[in-house]
Parts: structure tokens; sequence; C-alpha cells
């Protein structure tokens, strides 16, 4: 249902610079430019109780795509150059990604103080008009940062009270590559933002391992920015939040194999009569109280469990069979503190059974409820989970609108005409979500992430009163 198509950004910086650097040597991978030096906002957070000097990164789907050593746009609009990209080999080594500095505040709406991160929707830029955007942790300038979440917990606050039907503030985890397949394919790599996958496998890249995705490249009939090619990119993925102030859910998704993985053909399962036949689970297995019956658990106002109107500190646990770091993980926990008080998820019964939290046994029963045809387990289950936080990944924070299916398989009844068991996901009408609307009546919007924190279970989060 989701992530179908992000929003890229195309940049006329035509006019920014008047002295051109000289041309870089042709490389194997897809290169930086060298034409705006790249300052990563700084965010801190905290890893076992110590204060870790984090950085942020703007994945380089938003970043100005031009003719090495010139301002020349190799991609303007939904539209690659075809002079300069007549095929994916010549258009890797005839373009490069631009760097950014004061573009991360002027030109994305990304601005950074101490441990938060603030994500702003709609950005008039000096040159361009920004749709969203999404950014990634990093251990350094070169290399993004890897979390084994396996027997730990990870807790932040987030603000979602500014967004609104159709509009998804999302933190999440993927299995990237930690250097942004830089070793691998010779590109820019994290630096730039690169190397990015998700369990969507999502085909409006512009750069995979290192190249093009210009081949088959057909243009977004309802975004002026996007468009989407031959190639697809997958990998495992971990939601931990996707919510607006109407409704939010977590979700697994597993993929086999679940590394990143460059896609072609069905192998995408692209959506239509292919979605369950590719590499990745594309439903996932979530929790999501609306579609589970608890429809006051959260929204907007005192009324609910959850008052999204007000910040919300989300803990999210990997819990194991034996409590060490070694042991098999068998639960994903999720629960919340607001307002000195800790928030749990109510027992939901699921095809007869009691659940509150995401094991096999809750997909299993949930998938039997609602027969969506999702392929969790099949495709690994927490299995996949777990051997993608064996071997690290990679946290997301973005915000989006959907030009596939207008966010109202988060917040909104779908399928629209309400006739499958958990079909009801949010109080937003089936009209709602549209983006020429949300992007119109929303512009303003922001979400904001702040208070990372990983740790063993039970060390992130102070002491408060169960509810």
């Amino acid at each position: 249902f989701r992530r179908v198509l992000f929003r890229s950004i195309f940049l006329t910086f035509a006019t920014m610079k008047s002295v051109l650097a000289s041309s870089i040597a042709i490389a194997a991978g897809q290169q930086a430019g060298t034409l705006q030096a790249e300052n990563h906002p700084a965010m801190t957070w905290t890893d076992h109780g110590e204060t870790k000097n984090g950085k942020v990164v703007i994945d380089a789907n938003w970043r100005w795509t031009h003719k090495t050593g010139e301002t020349t746009n190799c991609y303007t609009d939904n539209l690659w150059d075809p002079t300069l990209c007549p095929d994916k080999d010549t258009c890797t080594q005839n373009c490069v990604v631009e760097g950014a500095d004061q573009e991360y505040t002027d030109t994305y709406g990304v601005n950074s103080d101490g441990s938060s991160l603030t994500l702003g929707f709609v950005t008039e830029g000096p040159y361009s008009t920004n749709i969203g955007s999404r950014t990634f942790l990093m251990a350094d300038d070169n290399a993004y940062q890897l979390f084994q979440l396996k027997n730990k917990e990870f807790t932040y606050t987030v603000d979602d009270s500014q967004l609104d039907c159709g509009l998804n503030g999302a933190l999440y985890f993927v299995q990237m590559d930690a250097d942004g397949g830089k070793s691998k394919y010779g590109n820019a790599g994290a630096q730039m933002g690169l190397g990015y996958c998700d369990a969507q496998c999502p085909h409006d890249l512009k750069f995979i391992n290192g190249e093009s995705n210009n081949e088959g490249w057909v243009p977004s009939d309802t975004d002026k920015n996007a468009g989407t090619g031959k190639y697809g990119s997958c990998c495992t993925e971990i939601d931990i939040w996707e919510a607006n102030k109407q409704a939010m859910a977590y979700t697994m998704h597993s993929c086999s194999p679940g590394d990143q993985t460059r896609c072609e053909g069905v192998d995408c399962g692209d959506n239509g009569e292919d979605r369950f036949k590719g590499l990745c689970d594309k439903n996932g297995c979530d929790i999501q109280p609306n579609r589970l019956g608890q429809t006051n658990f959260f929204g907007p106002g005192s009324s609910f469990t959850i008052d999204s109107t007000k910040p919300i500190t989300v803990t999210t646990q990997f819990i194991t069979n034996d409590g060490t770091d070694s042991g098999k993980l068998t639960e994903v926990k999720q629960f919340y503190t607001q307002d000195g008080k800790t928030i749990e998820h109510p027992s939901y019964t699921v095809n007869g059974n009691q659940h509150s939290t995401i094991t096999e046994d809750f997909c299993a029963d949930w998938v039997a409820v609602t027969q969506d045809g999702t392929n969790f387990l099949e495709k690994g289950g927490l299995d996949a989970v777990e051997k993608a936080i064996d071997a690290g990944v990679v946290l997301v924070m973005s915000l989006w609108d959907d030009h596939y299916a207008n966010m109202l398989w988060l917040d909104s009844t779908y399928p629209t005409d309400g006739s499958q068991p958990g079909s009801y996901r949010g109080p937003c009408g089936i009209d709602t979500g549209v983006p020429t609307d949300v992007e119109v009546n929303q512009a303003s919007a922001t979400v904001k992430f702040s208070d990372i924190k990983f740790g063993p279970i039970g060390s992130t989060v102070s002491s408060a009163v169960a509810v």
C-alpha cells in the first residue's frame, strides 16, 4: 500500500553557481557532484546511556542531479535528459548527485536542533518547491548508523499534532548497507544518501546499485517530480511508527533475501497480480488499533487514550525467547508514555485468541481474519526480521504523502468498500488524502522526532504510572 512513489525533487541551480568545479574522472558507480559542499545536520541521541553526536543525511532522490562539472540538469521535473541519459551506463557516467549545506533548511525543510529533527512538508526554496523528505541517521559523515535491536528497546518522542489525513510522519528501519553501497558499487555512498531500499521495492529511485534507473522510466501521471524505472530496491523493513494525528500503526515486513537487492519484473512484486509474488511481504504484519476494533485508543483530544495533539514517547522492545542478545526474536512490543503515564496496547481478540504484541502467532491469526493475502510468514516472518537486526538496520525518518492510495491504508477505510475485516483504519473519509489537496491545505505541516534512546530493555524510559 505504501511508499510506492516517494517524492523526488528536481532543482534548477543554473543560476545558483557562477563558478563551476572541474570535471571528475568517470567512475564505475554514480558519484557526488563538486559544486556544493555536503554538510550533514547534527543530531544527538543516546546509546546505552552515552550521548552520541550523530548526523542526518537526506536521501539522494531529493538531490539535484546534473551533468558532471556543469549545471545542466540530468533530471528535470519527472524526466531524464535523453541526450545525457540514453541508457543507464552513459547516464551513470554523465550524472552526479549534488551536495547540500544550507539547502537542508532552505530547500528541503529539514531542521535539526540538538536531539530533535523537524521535517517540513512543503518548502518553497530559492530554486524549487520541495515536497516531504526522507532522512537517515549517520554514525559519521560516511556511514549510516547501524542498530542491532534484538533484546533491546528503542525510544523516541514524536509530535504528530500538525499532520492530518493523507500525511505520514514515519520512523522505521531498513536493511541498507552501512556505506550506502560504496564498497560494492563504487558510488558516492552514504555521504550522499544513497542505497535506499524497503519492502515495497520502490521503482522511483533514480540510482540503484550505483547505476541510474532511467531505463524504462515512466513519468508519474499524478506527481510532477516522480516516475518509475525498470528496477526496484528491496529489503526487510521494520516500521516502528507510521502516523498522523488520526491514526497510527507499527508493522513488520519480511523479505527473502532480506538485504538490499535490486529487483526486476515479477521479483519486485509490483501492485496488481504480482503483488504477492515478489521478494518482499508488502502488506506486513501490523498492529493498528482501529483495524483491531479499538477506535478510541489513538486520536486528537482527551477522549482518546493517547492524545495525538500532544507529544508522545514511543518505546519498542525486541524480545527474545531467553532474554539474551543471542536468543531467538519472538516478540515485538510497543508502549507509550504521555503526561507521566505509561500506556500499553489493550488485549485484542484476533481469530478467537488474545494478542497485544506482534508475534508469529498474532500474524497467523491476523492474516486468517483479514485474508488480505499478506505473506509475512512465508517470506520469513520474525526470522527475517531477526536476520536484518543481526546484520544491523538503518534508521529512517520521513514525511510524505501518497500518490498511489492517498494514505487511505493508514487513516481511512481501505479497501474503500469496507468489505474486508480490518478495513477500517481511521476516521478520514475515502475522498481525503489526495496529494494535490494535501500539498495546498497542509503545506505548513511538520513532524518532529526527538530524544532518541537505545539500550537494554527497561533502560530508556523513566518510571511512569501505568494505565
